[in-house]
């Protein structure tokens, strides 16, 4: 008895693997994440992939992705482009790799493509980065506020508070310091889009203070968007749930034992997200003009309070 067509055309299964003690890189990742094919169904119900064609929806406009090398950035860098918007992206040094990789195909959908490799734990590094993305693309209409780190405890008596310390500057405060350097450039109908998590709703008891972070970003989001609301300026968060990024296997005190079917006991869909599935959502929240204090859920289905 057949058992029908395949339920996805994503990967459904990761494999044992380990970067920690890394940034973590996409090209490293096994099986690759998807960042630009998204799943369509035909006729019989069989899956199959189709790459993202933009329709124009940021034609002329400029993004500034934070942590846009890989993952969720990377995808969101690359779907923007490709709906018209020139493109920055920062990264850690030690990411240029896959920087390299994001840019080419920025650049690949016409668009003009810049990447700036730093360490946004210093406030004044995100003064850099804005400037900097100024002097090249001259404008700036979404600042996509993405990234993030994360290491794991599993009793809090044993957190590391020096790790505290940078996973709430690089997650939160670097967040509210790339807002501030921006907003005296985005005119107004420019769009904030934060990156927050499932987390932050559920709660996550390896990750206490990554959680923390993300429950402030989605306050931080509500109260800066009626702030700005005024001033024409949208602020809205997504809040992903369990995506294959290279943030799975970097993450410190997790093992490649722990990475083996992520996602797969999660109910309803039983497998991780892919990136390009989270990205359709901040190309939502840039274009949608009526939404501003959001956030909105890609979660597969898990149930999220709040």
């Amino acid at each position: 008895m057949s058992e029908g067509p395949p339920s996805t055309a994503y990967p459904t299964w990761i494999k044992k693997q380990d970067q920690t003690g890394s940034a973590g890189l996409d090209n490293k990742m096994d099986p690759p994440a998807a960042w630009t094919s998204l799943e369509f169904w035909d006729n019989d119900g069989k899956p199959y992939l189709k790459e993202y064609e933009g329709r124009g929806l940021l034609e002329n406009k400029a993004a500034l992705i934070t942590g846009g090398d890989s993952g969720i950035g990377r995808s969101v860098a690359i779907l923007m482009a490709r709906e018209g918007a020139d493109v920055t992206i920062c990264y850690l040094p030690e990411e240029q790799e896959d920087a390299d990789w994001t840019i080419k195909y920025i650049e690949k959908a016409g668009r003009k493509g810049h990447g700036i490799a730093i360490d946004l734990k210093q406030n004044e590094s995100c003064k850099k980065v804005v400037d900097e993305h100024m002097k090249v693309h001259g404008r700036l209409n979404v600042l996509v506020c993405n990234a993030a780190m994360q290491e794991m405890c599993l009793d809090h008596k044993n957190i590391d508070l020096d790790s505290v310390q940078n996973t709430f500057q690089l997650n939160i405060i670097s967040m509210m310091a790339m807002t501030k350097y921006a907003l005296p450039h985005m005119p107004r109908g420019s769009v904030i889009i934060n990156s927050g998590s499932v987390a932050g709703y559920m709660g996550n008891p390896t990750l206490v203070d990554y959680t923390a972070t993300k429950g402030a970003i989605s306050a931080y989001t509500r109260a800066l968007a009626q702030q700005q609301a005024p001033k024409g300026i949208r602020v809205n968060s997504v809040a992903p749930g369990i995506i294959w990024t290279p943030l799975q296997p970097a993450t410190k005190g997790t093992s490649a034992e722990d990475l083996e079917g992520l996602g797969t006991q999660a109910p309803p869909q039983k497998r991780p997200g892919m990136p390009v599935e989270v990205a359709t959502a901040y190309i939502y929240l840039a274009t949608s003009t009526y939404t501003t204090g959001e956030t909105t859920h890609v979660t597969g289905g898990l149930e999220v309070q709040g």
